[in-house]
């Protein structure tokens, strides 16, 4: 499958919010500790982006109607939200940060590496 190019390092800051990968499904990235994860970016529940989330230890919360959910495994930590999200793997080279996705969702990212 390919890696499409997420972000810089620099643009995530550690416990902060996340950066969105504008593909279709979105895709969001964030750095916990200096360790990068990838899940959807979209809320199972209210349809907000997690990327604009708050981030505390491994989980997001999103900030309509505070579903949360794991960073590392996408399951839906509370209600509202009862759907778990999908993960992407995440990889760091150069200072940049590559997520690998399907290939369907390559597709709509112009920039696959």
């Amino acid at each position: 499958m390919p890696w499409i190019k997420a972000c810089s390092v620099d643009d995530l800051e550690p416990g902060g919010e996340g950066v969105r990968v504008d593909v279709d499904p979105p895709i969001a990235v964030f750095n916990v500790d200096g360790e990068f994860y990838a899940i959807d970016d979209t809320c199972s529940h209210g349809q907000s982006s997690l990327a604009e989330g708050y981030v505390e230890g491994c989980t997001v919360e999103c900030n309509w109607h505070f579903a949360k959910f794991d960073l590392r495994t996408g399951r839906a930590l509370c209600l509202p939200a009862t759907v778990d999200l999908r993960t992407y793997p995440v990889r760091v080279e150069g200072g940049e940060v590559y997520v690998e996705v399907t290939e369907s969702i390559a597709a709509t990212l112009s920039d696959i590496v």
